[in-house]
């Protein structure tokens, strides 16, 4: 054989050991693609569900949405009905069978004690967000709480019979308009209290008198925005309810109304339950 020939063919055989090498390195690399996508997953930011209280509505929630929208996390709002304990925990928890992967659950007044029974027994969620809340343990209720820390609230409500298809009827509780400003939104300007005045949405007496029957915060990691000028639900009353569920608290100067009057402190609260809630599963 020539040097030629033998130099040619040590090419080919170099050749065919560097293809054999890349194709290896080829079949590595799709067999360590299930660790690179799990990888991928582990980085999946939660979706952040917000409950809104009785007299408001989602919109409350605008400020807080844009924030954590513009920090990539998906965001829903859903319309909390306002017809009782019951009814209303059992429809949020439906919203949340409906959404794939770990979930941040937050609710604002009584939307606290909405998330908390409609969390109960979904591994899901894995945080809960209390924005001056009400926070009722099993066998609670708002009006027995609130029975033990007063507010202004009792006070500043006015009744009204309603009646619904079926033979339905009841009686909805409105904040008085004069006093709505004074007591649910006395950190915003009175032209948005009289706003919200008139697009409150009423809650059902069983919103209040109903018993929780399930206490998620006792299992699930909490945090805690305590509205320290809050008129609606008395501070003391949000304070003793996150100590007792051992939330993670802030403390600001705010009224009821906090997401609305300080959005980056309910956000800020919420990114740090989202930074704890972890991957899916």
């Amino acid at each position: 054989m020539t040097a030629s020939a033998i130099h040619g063919t040590a090419r080919r055989i170099r050749g065919a050991h560097l293809t054999a090498v890349g194709c290896a390195l080829a079949l590595c690399a799709v067999g360590a693609a299930p660790a690179g996508a799990a990888d991928a997953t582990s980085d999946t930011k939660p979706t952040v569900v917000l409950v809104h209280g009785a007299f408001a509505d989602a919109s409350s929630w605008n400020g807080v949405v844009e924030r954590l929208r513009r920090q990539g996390y998906t965001v829903v709002a859903p319309a909390n009905p306002l017809r009782g304990l019951y009814n209303d925990s059992t429809y949020i928890a439906s919203v949340l069978k409906s959404i794939k992967g770990p979930i941040v659950l937050v609710g604002h007044s009584y939307g606290g004690a909405v998330i908390s029974s409609a969390a109960a027994g979904n591994k899901q969620v894995r945080s809960l967000v209390f924005v001056s809340a009400l926070v009722p343990d099993k066998g609670e209720s708002g009006m027995s709480l609130s029975g033990k820390f007063p507010s202004e609230l009792a006070s500043s409500l006015r009744s009204v019979p309603y009646r619904a298809g079926g033979g339905m009827s009841g009686t909805d509780l409105y904040l008085q308009p004069d006093k709505l400003h004074r007591v649910f939104a006395a950190d915003l300007p009175e032209s948005t209290a009289r706003v919200l005045a008139a697009t409150q949405r009423p809650a059902s007496t069983a919103a209040f008198s109903e018993r929780a029957k399930e206490a998620a915060w006792r299992t699930i990691p909490s945090w805690f925005l305590v509205a320290k000028q809050d008129m609606t639900i008395n501070p003391a009353q949000e304070r003793f309810e996150a100590q007792r569920a051992g939330s993670h608290t802030v403390e600001i100067d705010s009224s009821h109304v906090a997401m609305i009057s300080h959005p980056d402190a309910v956000t800020d609260l919420v990114l740090q339950a989202a930074k704890s809630a972890g991957s899916t599963e």
